[in-house]
C-alpha cells in the first residue's frame, strides 16, 4: 500500500509540475509584477506538494491548485494590508484648519484674478460662472449680442487660467499646482 501511494504522489507530482506555466500566466494577471508572480506560484506549488494528501479526487488537481493560489494570494494582500504605514496615510479631513486655509487662499486667488480682468470680461464671467444665467439672459442683462457673450466669456476664462497658472508655486494651493503640472505636459 506504500509503494502504491509513492508512485501515485509521484504522478501527481509531475502532473502539478505541468501547471507551473498556467499558475504562473494567472498569477501574474492577478499581481502585474513578474517577481511577485513566481512567488507565489513557488509557494502555491509547495503548499500543493506538502498537502499532496488531502487532495481527494485526482481529476479535480488543476481546480485544487487554484484554488490554493487563491488563498495565497488573499494571505499575501492582507499581509500587505497590513503594513501599511500610518504616516503614509493622508487623511481626508473637510472641515480641518489646514482644508480651510487652503480653501481660503484659493477663493482669495480666485477673485484677486477676476479682479485683474476687464470690466467686461469681469461681468460676462460673474454673471455665467457664478451666478448660472445663460448665454441669452447675459445678452439680455448686458443688452450685447450672444456672440459677444459667448467670445467675451471665453477670453475672460482663458485669461483667468492665464492668472492663475502664473501664480507663485510656493504660494499656490496644491490643487492648482496639479493643474499647473498637467498644464504644462501638454
Amino acid at each position: 500500500m506504500a509503494v502504491m501511494n509513492w508512485f501515485l504522489q509521484r504522478r501527481l507530482k509531475a502532473r502539478i509540475a505541468t501547471y507551473r506555466p498556467q499558475l504562473y500566466r494567472t498569477a501574474y494577471a492577478w499581481c502585474h509584477e513578474p517577481a511577485r508572480a513566481d512567488d507565489l506560484v513557488q509557494e502555491t506549488l509547495l503548499k500543493a506538494i506538502s498537502r499532496l494528501r488531502t487532495l481527494q479526487d485526482e481529476d479535480a488537481l488543476r481546480p485544487w491548485l487554484y484554488r490554493i493560489m487563491t488563498n495565497c494570494h488573499r494571505d499575501w494582500l492582507r499581509r500587505q494590508r497590513d503594513t501599511v504605514d500610518p504616516d503614509d496615510v493622508e487623511l481626508a479631513c473637510e472641515d480641518c484648519p489646514e482644508m480651510n486655509a487652503e480653501r481660503a487662499a484659493i477663493v482669495r486667488g480666485v477673485r484677486e484674478a477676476v479682479h485683474r480682468l476687464s470690466d467686461d470680461q469681469r461681468k460676462v464671467i460673474t454673471l455665467v460662472d457664478l451666478e448660472g444665467f445663460t448665454y441669452g439672459e447675459v445678452a439680455g442683462i448686458l443688452e450685447i449680442p450672444i456672440g459677444t457673450v459667448m467670445s467675451r466669456l471665453s477670453r475672460a476664462r482663458q485669461q483667468l487660467k492665464r492668472l492663475l497658472l502664473r501664480r507663485e508655486p510656493e504660494n499656490q494651493p496644491q490643487h492648482l499646482s496639479v493643474v499647473r503640472s498637467r498644464h504644462e505636459n501638454r
